[in-house]
């Protein structure tokens, strides 16, 4: 009897010491176990959702009007009449060829202009006399006083003169011809602004030998003339996409030099083909010009751009970021009584990188994790909710 006892106080006691270590271990085991996961969630709104469509590649800031100028005719370069990035008007003389000798042509031409116009006046005057005289002759043969053979040379004579004045008075004309064709001349050795502009560029120097650009022939302008009061973006568009953008939707322009900022802007031209080139995607070159030009920022001709073309929206529909939906359609749902994450599947709608249209499978005002690709995160675990944000 006393070794039984003796046995079982002995049990007891061990068992107290297990009970003991094991309330020690979990005591420690809670002291140090690892606090839930900080997930930011966000809220299931109403509101509107666009669809648009983004460039492949970068596009590239352009100008609606820009002119890679030369003169008509080659020669050498006497003067220069502006600097770069000097703005012009149109019709403004940009630069002048040398042209000595068409100046002494064009004068030349003029001085044989005011000869023709003396000897014209002469034969005229003697056109008029001979005239006169043959009336007079006409007049004497009626009295009888002359014969007729006289009036007949008379006649004679005023048709010679008149023909006389009609030649002195064609020299004109050609003296008229000759200066238009001198200053055609001189017209070719100077080079206009088309249009009102910037200049962005200008090849060649006081003394050198500028050339024309014929076709076929590539050679430096000797003017780049830019009119900047016009910009638009071209880029270009997946092949994929090219059947949703028209003509005259809205679209969102942002560029890399500018950042922070966006500008409105509406499609003015599609492309009729499908660019092709090698190891790339085939795309659909689209034009977005500026709806407003934006006049207080310092926007160059070349920077890059990115373009966002909306082609479908929706208004008051059920929203989530598009960032919150995982592959397979899915959402990870916050469990507000017992701070669970549960893997919920959705109907998704129209979409965009931001926002994404539910059609079923969320209510208005449930959480779900914004960002479910975090590590550690996925369904079943607890987790702590950071600041609550809602879907923008």
């Amino acid at each position: 009897m006393f070794t039984q006892n003796k046995k079982s106080n002995a049990v007891l006691k061990y068992a107290g010491v297990v009970v003991l270590l094991a309330l020690l271990a979990a005591g420690l085991w809670y002291a140090t176990r690892p606090a839930p996961p900080v997930v930011q969630l966000v809220g299931v709104t109403r509101g509107a959702v666009q669809a648009s469509i983004s460039n492949t590649r970068a596009g590239t800031v352009k100008a609606c009007r820009r002119a890679k100028l030369a003169p008509p005719a080659g020669g050498q370069i006497a003067h220069l009449r502006v600097k770069k990035g000097e703005r012009v008007k149109a019709g403004q003389v940009l630069l002048e060829l040398w042209n000595d000798d068409l100046q002494a042509q064009q004068r030349l031409a003029t001085v044989q202009l005011g000869t023709a116009q003396t000897q014209s006046k002469q034969a005229c005057v003697q056109a008029d006399l001979a005239e006169q005289e043959a009336e007079r002759a006409r007049q004497l043969k009626q009295r009888g006083f002359i014969s007729a053979e006289a009036v007949a040379q008379r006649i004679a004579a005023a048709e010679v003169a008149r023909a006389g004045c009609d030649a002195a008075r064609s020299q004109i004309e050609q003296g008229r011809s000759r200066i238009a064709a001198a200053q055609a001349g001189l017209d070719r050795m100077v080079l206009r602004a088309p249009f009102d502009g910037v200049v962005a560029d200008i090849s060649g120097e006081l003394g050198e030998y500028a050339t024309p650009s014929p076709p076929g022939i590539l050679t430096l302008p000797a003017i780049d003339l830019i009119d900047d009061s016009c910009l638009y973006v071209s880029a270009p568009i997946d092949e994929v996409d090219a059947a949703h953008v028209k003509v005259g939707q809205a679209g969102r322009i942002t560029l890399d030099a500018l950042k922070g900022k966006s500008f409105v802007g509406k499609v003015r031209r599609i492309a009729p083909y499908v660019l092709e080139v090698e190891k790339q995607a085939r795309t659909v070159e689209v034009e977005v010009e500026f709806a407003e030009p934006p006049l207080a920022d310092s926007l160059l001709v070349g920077y890059s751009a990115d373009v966002e073309i909306v082609h479908t929206s929706r208004a008051d529909v059920l929203r989530i970021p598009t960032q919150a939906l995982l592959e397979g359609q899915r959402v990870l749902l916050y469990r507000a009584g017992d701070g669970v994450l549960e893997a919920r599947a959705v109907t998704p709608g129209l979409a965009s990188w931001e926002l994404t249209e539910i059609t079923a499978g969320l209510k208005e005002g449930e959480q779900i994790v914004l960002s479910p690709d975090q590590t550690g995160i996925k369904a079943g675990i607890k987790v702590q909710p950071a600041v609550s944000a809602a879907a923008k």
